[in-house]
């Protein structure tokens, strides 16, 4: 627990009222990302700030937007998804052509979505079982919406633009297939339970901010997830230095195979 006791019984006060355990966050970064909010706003300390959020909806999700670092776009790290759509993919659907894939910590939706554009590509969305969670009511209702911004979409290859998208001016909207492909859902990544049999589980950018402690609790979950050959895709800055104590071996940069 923090040795700050304003900043403790914040930490205290939140869990007991929505089960999430900010002393699972990296302290420095947390404290000065929702200090910046919380001054903003006029408060004075943290215990105050939580006062207001008790009383005030639309802060009490901003504090969730901040604490969930809800920064995504479409095909973030274009040569890494390349191999998803060009080599994990296709090997995947040459074992089994119903897919079930995770993506965990999705934010607003567009890693899900750029799944849903790989695998309609391949002819396996129809098929497949896509999952994407985030604890993040606001972040899940803008994912479920599928409007984004143009600069979202600045990676995001031509073809699959034209295909999977409608424009109007500046704004983007995501076709009705790839949506009604998506199943959105609530989740706490530390306190729930994890489903099983995944063949790919996407977890990128999330997994940094946790105390190291976490993300050991994180990484074996996740394994557990998979099924026997199954990929856990993590961010750039996420790369397991040990795979081997969660049964993973690495099988490409930020790509993790669960051993057989």
């Amino acid at each position: 627990m923090s040795e700050d006791p304003d900043y403790s019984l914040f930490i205290k006060k939140i869990k007991e009222f929505t089960s999430i355990d900010l002393s699972q966050y990296k302290e420095a970064q947390m404290k000065r990302r929702l200090t910046t909010l919380w001054t903003k706003k006029g408060y004075t300390s943290f215990v105050s700030f939580f006062d207001g959020l008790m009383k005030d909806k639309a802060l009490f999700y901003e504090f969730l937007d901040r604490m969930t670092i809800n920064v995504s776009e479409f095909w973030r790290n274009p040569n890494r998804w390349e191999l998803v759509e060009q080599k994990f993919v296709p090997e995947m659907l040459r074992k089994n052509r119903r897919l079930k894939i995770w993506s965990a910590a999705c934010s607003t939706g567009e890693e899900p979505y750029t799944l849903a554009m790989i695998l309609a590509k391949h002819g396996a969305l129809a098929d497949a079982q896509l999952i994407a969670s985030d604890i993040d009511d606001g972040a899940l209702d803008k994912a479920r919406k599928g409007v984004y911004a143009e600069r979202s979409l600045k990676d995001v290859p031509e073809t699959y633009v034209k295909t999977y998208f409608r424009q109007d001016g500046m704004i983007f909207h995501v076709s009705d297939e790839l949506k009604r492909s998506v199943k959105f859902q609530k989740q706490n990544l530390l306190l729930d339970g994890f489903d099983s049999g995944f063949d790919l589980i996407v977890c990128r950018n999330v997994i940094i901010y946790f105390t190291e402690e976490a993300k050991h609790v994180l990484y074996q979950k996740f394994a557990n997830a998979l099924k026997p050959g199954g990929l856990l895709f993590v961010g750039s800055t996420e790369q397991i230095f040990t795979p081997g104590q969660y049964g993973l071996e690495p099988a490409e940069t930020f790509f993790y195979r669960k051993k057989v």
